[in-house]
């Protein structure tokens, strides 16, 4: 197995992941599309920047160690030959651990704001959270709660879902490549990647 070609081949599948992440973070800043004129109006789940931070930032990281393992045939770690093969992979397995932890983040405050729903103006005028243990998400008749902004509901539903999934997938991602690595690191050979390639890790 091609423990290098495999982990190129998840880091380029995380880039568009976290890309996606970071855009759903910041569209949750603007419910139902409108820029809302009180920060304090916003569902508190937006300022934990769970896809600014977890799927995206802290993915950063993972992402240049995982396409680097292949750029630099796997010999040295950071760009240092002398590190060796499986040290550069060994190392992999770090910040695939650092990637899990963020995905694993953002998949917690997603599912969290899923299930506490949006925090809007309600009939008393008053901003509050109007939903209880995701009761909104089997009947849409309780959206007529949130009054302002317009489409809070289905936009913030919409975005945490997107964030839940992403950070979901992540994980996985970020998993794989732990054990990809840890397998190169006890391995060291490269016989047949999971790409269909071959060639030294």
């Amino acid at each position: 197995m091609c423990f290098g070609s495999c982990a190129k081949c998840l880091g380029g599948t995380l880039i568009p992941l976290a890309l996606f992440g970071l855009v759903a973070n910041i569209l949750l800043f603007f419910p139902g599309g409108k820029v809302i004129d009180n920060n304090s109006h916003l569902s508190e789940e937006v300022w934990y920047f769970g896809g600014i931070l977890g799927s995206g930032v802290l993915m950063i990281f993972p992402v240049l160690v995982f396409l680097g393992l292949k750029n630099n045939d796997c010999y040295g770690c950071c760009g240092n030959e002398s590190c060796g093969k499986r040290m550069a992979m060994f190392t992999s397995v770090i910040f695939a651990a650092i990637g899990f932890v963020g995905a694993g983040y953002s998949f917690v405050i997603s599912a969290i704001s899923i299930n506490k729903g949006p925090k809007c103006l309600v009939a008393n005028a008053t901003w509050t959270y109007p939903f209880q243990n995701g009761d909104y998400l089997s009947d849409h008749a309780l959206w007529s709660k949130c009054e302002k902004p317009p489409n809070v509901v289905p936009w913030n539903l919409t975005l945490f879902s997107i964030l839940l999934v992403i950070g979901g997938i992540q994980m996985i991602l970020c998993a794989i490549q732990a054990i990809n690595g840890l397998l190169g690191t006890l391995c060291g050979e490269c016989h047949r990647g999971c790409c269909g390639r071959e060639g030294p890790v």
